[in-house]
Order: structure tokens, then sequence, then C-alpha cells
């Protein structure tokens, strides 16, 4: 069977989410590198596979995916079910749980700073101290939330790692890039769960090719 084929650039926090689970999984891929720069994802033949103009995609065979979530859980369907806890109603639920938290609460309050932290500089932008500072008491707040939740247990959904955990590791990546890195001193139980997760093999190779300023440093920018 040909290998999976993921189109993107590596960068790529939602690319990231996809490529974690494709190492956890074990699974045959390739990477299909394009320029964000140059407007790949705006050309006709990738319009054809997500109509959004975004990325990742994934193509497996006949099947093309897009929208990074949906196409984690069809990875860990496929070769690593365990880490969606399928077959135990509870424990996938709670998967579902904190995938959501995640995606509605995490990443909103991150996404505008790690923009306003790293991106905006390097592409010569101002970036705007309110919104830094806003998002920042939104996150404190959030954050002990996660430190009463992992205070309880050693991962988000229970004693066992899932794809609730990783999906956590693209946009935390860059955050812990900020001068706001350090707001996890304060939570003792989210820094060690943190910890854990950069020290996962599929997290550390992924992360290798997400350097903290995007590539603007090196002149590889997507």
């Amino acid at each position: 069977m040909a290998p999976m084929k993921v189109y993107g650039w590596a960068v790529s926090p939602w690319m990231a989410r996809v490529l974690v689970c494709l190492e956890e999984a074990g699974a045959e891929y390739e990477i299909v590198p394009m320029s964000r720069s140059g407007g790949d994802h705006r050309q006709p033949d990738h319009l054809a596979r997500n109509p959004f103009g975004e990325i990742p995609v994934l193509e497996d065979g006949d099947l093309t995916l897009y929208q990074s979530r949906a196409i984690a859980r069809y990875i860990l369907r496929k070769y690593k079910p365990e880490l969606l806890r399928a077959g135990n109603l509870a424990e996938s639920a709670m998967v579902d749980v904190w995938l959501d938290v995640e995606a509605l609460q995490l990443e909103p309050i991150v996404r505008p700073i790690v923009a306003n932290c790293i991106l905006y500089p390097l592409e010569g932008r101002d970036c705007d101290q309110k919104i830094i500072d806003e998002k920042i008491e939104k996150l404190k707040k959030l954050l002990e939330v996660y430190e009463s939740r992992l205070s309880c247990s050693k991962y988000l959904a229970g004693d066992f790692i899932s794809l609730a955990d990783l999906s956590h590791f693209s946009f935390m990546r860059y955050f812990m890039a900020t001068e706001h890195a350090d707001q996890l001193n304060t939570y003792p139980h989210v820094k060690a769960w943190w910890a854990v997760l950069l020290a996962r093999p599929s997290v550390k190779k992924v992360m290798a090719g997400m350097p903290p300023d995007f590539g603007f440093g090196s002149g590889n920018i997507p």
C-alpha cells in the first residue's frame, strides 16, 4: 500500500498535530511540501483537495481529508485506536471533552499570543500589547482548570496518554517559545505534563521541524 500523503508546511501547528499522530501510529507517510508565501494553498490543484485553501490535507488512497483534528482522528482510528480509547465509552468521551477544550478554549487564547509575540515582529508588523495582556489573563484562568485536572490524573482524559494530550502540542510548542512561557511555572502539574509530552519520540521528531521563529532566522520560510 502506498504511503499516505500530507500536504502542507512542517512549521504549521495544524500540520504538526497530524504529523505527531502519524509518528505515534508508526504509519508510512510522505510530506508533500508547499509554499505558503508562494500561495500554493490557493492554487486550483490544492483547492480541489481542500476548497477552503488550508493545510494540512491528507490523501490515503482515494480518500482525501482536511481539518487537522478530523485527520488526526482518522489516523488513530486506523492505526492506533487506543489513543482515542476506542471501545471504552467513558474514556473516549473524556478524550473528546479535552479535545474540545483544546480547540475551543486553549487555541483561541494561545494563537493570538503566538502571532503577536513571534510572527508579527518577524513580519515587520506591530504587535498589539493589549491583546497579549488580555489573552494572558484568560490563559491564567484556563490553566487553573488544567492544573486542577492534572492534579487528579496524569493526563487530561485520565491516567493514559491520548489524542487529547497530543493535540495540545502544536500550539503550545510556539507559546513556550514566547517570553510568556514562564506562566507554566505557577502550575506545577501542567508543567510536569508538558515535560512528559516533550519527552515523547513522536513529539521530538516533529518539533525538530518547527523552529521557534517559524523559519525566518534561517530563511527557510514556507
